[in-house]
């Protein structure tokens, strides 16, 4: 399994298991499938409301914990003692000791209360880290004008058609992790049947979800593909066993429209 070190030295899967949109009844055994595969990085959110299902799955593997990195991403917060409150709940419901990445869902509330909340519970040794989701350049900026503890992490969108070099690189700069949500591009834009990846994807006996899954990690950008099929959850995680050449990167590259797919941010 390929890491990504994290700016405080913790460790971090560079390929997750991603369960948005999965409802809570299919996310045990999501999950537990997952786990067998060999997947250790599991993604959820408190606005999935599948957080108690996931530390369920992660308990009953029998894995020893410490091999296992939970993400969870507030939701709703407005400031300092709600966010407090907040990171209890979900501690609680996933029950599963401590969580390992934490992050702001996205930047809305006062976020520099939120994320001081955040960095007293870091301290306290409930985080292994903690960081933000759906940040871009302003919003980032603004945070680090008070931050203490530099964001381990930022997930936004990232994905063949979005690719976010501007922020790939200020993220480098401040030592974050650019990680990618969507890395599949939820199917969009025809992304399995794009001619460039499918022909990249017949040169390395691979499939267009697996070259454009290996696009991200070949630069160092954690995913977190969703599936709710065994067979793809397999296909997605078998992408360590090849390389991509730096000529099909910049095919890959010219894909790039440097917007949004789904118009959030």
């Amino acid at each position: 399994m390929e890491f990504v070190t994290l700016n405080n030295g913790v460790k971090m899967p560079l390929i997750g298991f991603g369960t948005y949109q999965m409802p809570a009844r299919i996310t045990e055994s999501c999950v537990a499938d997952a786990l067998k595969i060999g997947y250790r990085k599991i993604d959820t959110a408190q606005c999935y409301y599948n957080e108690k299902e996931v530390g369920q799955a992660v308990r009953n593997s029998k894995i020893n914990r410490a091999e296992i990195f939970v993400t969870t991403k507030l939701w709703g917060g407005r400031g300092y003692k709600d966010t407090l409150k907040s990171i209890e709940i979900s501690l609680a419901t996933l029950n599963i000791g401590y969580i390992d990445l934490l992050l702001i869902h996205e930047p809305t509330g006062d976020f520099n209360e939120i994320y001081r909340a955040m960095e007293e519970k870091y301290q306290a040794d409930d985080l292994r880290a903690i960081g933000v989701a759906n940040f871009f350049e302003d919003n980032f900026n603004r945070l680090m004008k008070t931050a203490k503890v530099v964001p381990a992490v930022n997930q936004i969108e990232t994905h063949i058609f979005r690719q976010q070099f501007k922020m790939h690189a200020l993220l480098k700069n401040f030592g974050t992790v650019h990680e990618s949500w969507s890395p599949l591009a939820c199917g969009k834009n025809n992304i399995f049947g794009n001619k460039i990846l499918s022909e990249i994807a017949k040169n390395h006996n691979k499939n267009v979800a697996q070259v454009a899954l290996k696009f991200l990690i070949q630069q160092n950008i954690p995913v977190i593909p969703k599936s709710t099929h065994f067979e793809r959850m397999q296909e997605n995680f078998s992408i360590t066993d090849f390389e991509l050449t730096d000529a099909e990167i910049s095919k890959i590259q010219t894909l790039d429209a440097g917007k949004s797919l789904f118009g959030w941010w």
